[in-house]
């Protein structure tokens, strides 16, 4: 049994349960979603009160009061249907009249309960303790968004033109390896993009963690702290992909010389190459 008082101190517990013998459970707190969901419940719950009011009102009124176990049943089927909430209360319907009750324990134990969410991991505590359990779930965003580009924003791993085995599990290994290529340079080159380099990493915080100012700055500006344009991914990848290697042949009375040159790069190009260690220079 969880003590719901540790979550005062901390927004996580590590438990275990003989449903789970093999994995270790860890329960964490949102306090920002458990006031949520308090607010919406209360809502509803008022909602909902007030239409079953104004039943009690009309089976108690003097001139063609509401009569009938089935016609009052009725009306108040209705109104629940409406709201969703009829496990939150105790109905009382007779033909002459109809009252109503909040189970106020289940309103309780429920509302001890909103934001706490149950985390299952069969990993070791010295591989992964509890506080980088979370991180890691907190990342699964990051997997989904994976997901998405493999199979269709930027690597197209469908549709596969080959038909042995082995060709295409080579052609899934180089879409994954050309993913892990892309990660990196995602990493190295966020001062360019409209990634958050400043996010709240405390393994503690179960919260949504909120972009920090630099990438709202980012947002609004279109440029970064050296005002240099900021880029999505494949924008900056189009605006590296206009340096070229020229081929330069002149005709002279000595005779004829070929020589390559690179373009020059620009403020923005230099500054990506300085990111991910590359000269220029050096490939010539």
């Amino acid at each position: 049994m969880i003590q719901l008082g540790l979550f005062d101190q901390v927004n996580l517990v590590e438990f275990e349960s003989e449903d789970y013998p093999d994995e270790r459970l860890i329960a964490c707190r949102n306090p920002f979603i458990a006031q949520k969901n308090q607010q919406q419940r209360e809502a509803l719950l008022e909602a909902t009160e007030k239409e079953l009011d104004l039943i009690v009102q009309a089976t108690q009124r003097e001139k063609r009061a509401l009569k009938g176990q089935d016609k009052i049943a009725l009306r108040v089927g209705k109104v629940l249907n409406q709201f969703q909430v009829n496990k939150y209360y105790n109905l009382e319907i007779t033909e002459e009249g109809f009252s109503y009750q909040r189970k106020l324990e289940l309103i309780a134990q429920e509302t001890a309960l909103d934001g706490v969410y149950v985390l299952r991991t069969s990993l070791e505590s010295t591989l992964m303790d509890a506080a980088t359990t979370v991180k890691a779930y907190k990342s699964l965003s990051q997997v989904e968004e994976a997901f998405r580009c493999y199979k269709s924003i930027d690597l197209k791993v469908r549709p596969i033109y080959h038909y042995k085995g082995d060709r295409v599990k080579a052609h899934i290994f180089l879409c994954m390896l050309a993913y892990y290529v892309e990660w990196h340079l995602k990493q190295s080159l966020a001062p360019l993009l409209f990634e958050d380099e400043e996010i709240d990493d405390s393994s503690l915080n179960v919260i949504k963690a909120n972009r920090s100012e630099s990438a709202q700055s980012k947002e609004r500006k279109k440029r970064n702290q050296e005002n240099l344009p900021v880029h999505s991914f494949r924008t900056l990848l189009e605006d590296l992909g206009t340096i070229c290697l020229n081929t330069v042949e002149c005709t002279i009375r000595e005779g004829s010389y070929r020589f390559s040159k690179i373009t020059r790069p620009t403020q923005l190009q230099q500054k990506a190459l300085d990111l991910l260690g590359v000269s220029l220079i050096c490939t010539q």
